[in-house]
């Protein structure tokens, strides 16, 4: 099971830290990663990090704001988002997969029940 918490209102310029521990079969997990989706938009990729957190992956539209992190002791993943802008709105999901860091969301296995980030301008 994945629990993601760490949502809510901000302004523009605004941060947020999102986290997300898992529980369960933990063993399973190898790449943790972050999903998004907007109102009236398609799921979309946001950042992942492999298991030893050497490599990262993010997508171009919050490269340079947010940064993924990880500790494996406690099971969580977690998502620094800086200079929030009002189209960083969304639910943001949080996943897992027992192989390497991928894009396409078919590909992951795990996932958390979404956290939702209100960005106001």
């Amino acid at each position: 099971q994945l629990q993601a918490s760490g949502g809510g209102s901000v302004q523009a310029g605004g941060s947020l830290r999102l986290s997300c521990v898992a529980s369960g079969s933990t063993y399973l997990i190898n790449a943790m990663g972050w999903y998004r989706q907007a109102p009236g938009k398609e799921r979309e990729y946001v950042t992942a990090i492999n298991w030893r957190g050497e490599h990262t992956y993010t997508a171009d539209s919050v490269k340079g704001r947010f940064t993924i992190s990880r500790d494996n002791a406690k099971n969580t993943v977690y998502l620094q988002m800086n200079s929030l802008k009002p189209e960083d709105t969304a639910v943001y999901y949080c996943a897992t997969r027992l192989g390497g860091i991928q894009q396409r969301q078919v590909l992951w296995t795990y996932w958390g029940q979404g956290t939702q980030v209100t960005v106001s301008s």
